[in-house]
């Protein structure tokens, strides 16, 4: 409880920063409950001073991901302290000689687990709230972590659309959208929550397929990520999650949209007893925005135009629901198809996050 309680205290002055949910943390970083650490390990530092606690770090690895890549990279996360250059030193050492003394020869972060948690230092975009899954820092963590020797690796971008606004969008997508329905017949629908093992076993063959050359990519077990929707699922809105399947009933790209329930989530103050769960249900009805986090096509029908009508529908469902607008990513800065594809619908970078390495020792 330390470790996650923890940055209430950095972050006690930050109108930006949105608690999560204690309950959540506590079993994510639970063995017994989190199926990630049955391919993974990590270990948990605090820095003290004194008798205060000024920051934390994990130390971690994933054996898929490893595996996947060829590589021997560990990965540090969970990072948070004062703006004192010391204690974050001490805190990047410990995380580093932990992966040194398992043989690992890279470190990579920040990362909750792997890229597909949340991921990376804030470096632009400050001034708004994170959305959810969605990590926000003090300006000062960059200088913090750069001091204590981590270089850049890649960067991380978060794209704003107002799905309401047809008129910003190239017509090029307009096009392709309905390319793909008469010229190759594939269909759009929505999933159904109580289809979710169903739509589980869709999602993670298109998530392994379809990101599988991207930096950093982990692949996700069908084990994890029916945890996670299993979590997740009184957060899904069946207006939002959609699927596309081509004429023999094969799904073959999907989008995992949500709505951003950090409006909600923040009211809470971490905790749903006694009166978290009130101010939760409060806000849920008036949540306004929604973050893409996925969007993905398997390889071999990326050329029939179905992103766009992903695309289309989310500006039909802007018109339907109460959202109108909201985040897309992250996404890679080396994706420039994606990357496109967002400036091409009107949108603008509205955050930007940055993943460190430090080399521990020469690659065998």
């Amino acid at each position: 409880m330390r470790f996650i309680r923890l940055p209430w205290r950095i972050y006690r002055n930050s109108p930006q920063w949105v608690p999560p949910l204690i309950f959540e943390r506590k079993q994510f970083l639970s063995r017994k409950k989190n199926p990630w650490f049955k391919h993974g390990d990590m270990g948990l530092f605090i820095a003290w001073r004194g008798a205060t606690p000024v920051g934390r770090i994990s130390a971690h690895y994933d054996e898929d991901f490893n595996a996947h890549h060829g590589h021997r990279w560990g990965m540090f996360g969970f990072f948070e302290c004062e703006d004192d250059q010391e204690a974050a030193s001490a805190l990047v050492d410990a995380a580093r000689g932990w992966l040194d003394e398992r043989g690992y020869d890279r470190m990579v972060g920040p990362f909750d687990g792997t890229m597909n948690d949340e991921a990376g230092v804030l470096i632009e975009g400050f001034e708004l709230k994170p959305m959810i899954k969605q990590p926000w820092q003090h300006p000062y963590y960059q200088d913090l972590l750069e001091g204590a020797g981590m270089s850049k690796a890649v960067d991380l971008y978060m794209w704003t659309l107002q799905v309401d606004k047809r008129s910003d969008v190239a017509p090029m997508i307009w096009q392709v959208a309905e390319q793909a329905e008469k010229e190759h017949g594939i269909t759009l629908r929505h999933m159904r929550k109580r289809r979710l093992q169903d739509e589980v076993k869709a999602f993670v063959e298109i998530y392994n397929a379809a990101w599988s050359r991207n930096w950093g990519f982990t692949p996700m077990r069908e084990e994890d990520f029916a945890h996670a929707a299993q979590e997740m699922k009184p957060l899904l809105s069946e207006d939002w999650i959609m699927a596309c399947e081509d004429p023999s009933g094969r799904t073959i790209a999907v989008a995992l949209t949500v709505p951003d329930f950090n409006q909600a989530i923040g009211a809470a103050n971490g905790r749903l007893l006694p009166f978290g769960w009130a101010r939760l249900l409060w806000k849920l009805p008036r949540i306004n925005q929604v973050r893409v986090g996925f969007l993905g096509v398997l390889p071999e029908f990326q050329h029939t135009g179905v992103a766009a009508l992903l695309y289309r529908e989310h500006f039909d469902m802007a018109e339907k629901t109460r959202q109108s607008g909201g985040e897309m990513g992250w996404i890679l800065e080396n994706n420039k198809p994606m990357n496109r594809a967002m400036e091409g619908m009107g949108g603008k970078i509205a955050k930007k996050y940055r993943v460190y390495e430090q080399v521990l020792r020469p690659a065998e």
